[in-house]
């Protein structure tokens, strides 16, 4: 038989395939059960928010642990519908995956449906929303450490008295606990006065909150901070602050980020001094790889906290970063957690 070079090169390719193949498999058969057969494995993300870039890096996130395990990811979003959340959980269950990540919710409507889920011999994880469950392990993103490392910026930047407004929606886990901590630093700084309080989770969360500080800065024109421990609700009330020609007054510190936080705070005379974070991509991840250790009958632990990262205005013009590939990049801590990552477990691509 006369080989020319073509039917060699298809010959090569083939075999290399084959290989490759080979090597993916024999690398499946290494895992622990149900991993040793992935493409068996069926997961379901009930999100309760999703609107804004952090939410959207987290399903990215989730989709690329996903991908990287080889598992098939069913999304179920219910646009802030609390009701219609917990009806999704229930069709996950009729569905018959064999995991679900909680994302964000209520307790009262989420508590009854995760339990249901428990039940049904599924494996549960949640992120960022309370299901008082022992059973089912909390992904956070130790709130409380991002709370307290932009407060603390704010002391550092203010002084120890100044006069504050606080924007929070009670009722929303990682809200709650940002706001454990604001109360735990105005009894340790008693010259921090609260004048206005306020906030909403009404979409579009940032023009909703923008519409509240609007009211809240003209009652109010001595207001010296704003916390804003969610970047949606940081980007409202810088909206009303530039609006209202108070920038050079008012300091706004927040929690999250992303690209177009980060645009926002290298604004020439930006109010915005300072934020707290997690990556939320990492944070999907990590949502995934709990639910995946759960999935092979290992214990990722009762609490699974991703740390955060405190990112300054001055360090994102000092060192020139304009997005969250360059923040990643400059500053390595915030890239990755190595937070549940058993030897077995195959991560996403890393940059």
């Amino acid at each position: 038989m006369n080989f020319n070079r073509r039917i060699l090169g298809k010959l090569a390719i083939g075999l290399l395939g084959a290989s490759m193949l080979g090597q993916g498999a024999a690398m499946a058969q290494d895992r622990p059960a149900p991993f040793d057969k992935p493409e068996e494995v069926e997961i379901a993300l009930v999100r309760y928010l999703s609107t804004g870039d952090f939410f959207q890096a987290y399903l990215s996130g989730v989709e690329a642990q996903a991908k990287a395990l080889g598992v098939n990811l069913r999304v179920l979003d219910s646009r802030q519908d609390a009701a219609l959340q917990a009806d999704m959980v229930d069709q996950a269950i009729a569905l018959g995956v064999d995991g679900i990540i909680i994302q964000h919710g209520l307790t009262e409507s989420m508590k009854a449906a995760a339990q249901r889920a428990v039940d049904a011999g599924i494996k549960v994880v949640a992120f960022d929303v309370n299901v008082e469950n022992e059973a089912i392990p909390q992904i956070e993103q130790s709130d409380r450490d991002l709370a307290r490392l932009a407060l603390e910026q704010a002391i550092k930047d203010n002084g120890e008295s100044w006069k504050a407004a606080y924007v929070y929606v009670a009722g929303i886990a990682p809200l709650d606990r940002r706001d454990e901590t604001w109360r735990e630093f105005k009894e340790k700084y008693p010259g921090i006065e609260e004048v206005a309080q306020f906030g909403t989770l009404d979409n579009p969360i940032a023009n909703s909150v923008a519409n509240q500080a609007r009211s809240v800065l003209t009652a109010n024109p001595d207001i010296q901070v704003v916390f804003a421990p969610y970047d949606e609700f940081a980007k409202g009330v810088k909206i009303a602050v530039d609006e209202a020609g108070m920038s050079d007054a008012i300091k706004i510190y927040s929690a999250d980020i992303s690209t177009a936080d980060i645009s926002a705070m290298r604004e020439p005379g930006s109010a915005w001094a300072a934020t707290a974070a997690t990556n939320p991509a990492v944070v999907g991840e990590v949502s995934v790889r709990a639910l995946a250790l759960l999935l092979a009958g290992e214990d990722p632990g009762r609490s699974v906290i991703v740390p955060p990262t405190l990112i300054t205005q001055a360090e994102l013009n000092e060192q020139d970063i304009k997005n969250m590939e360059e923040l990643g990049q400059k500053l390595p801590q915030f890239a990755h957690a190595d937070v549940v990552v058993p030897d077995w477990m195959p991560l996403p691509p890393r940059d």
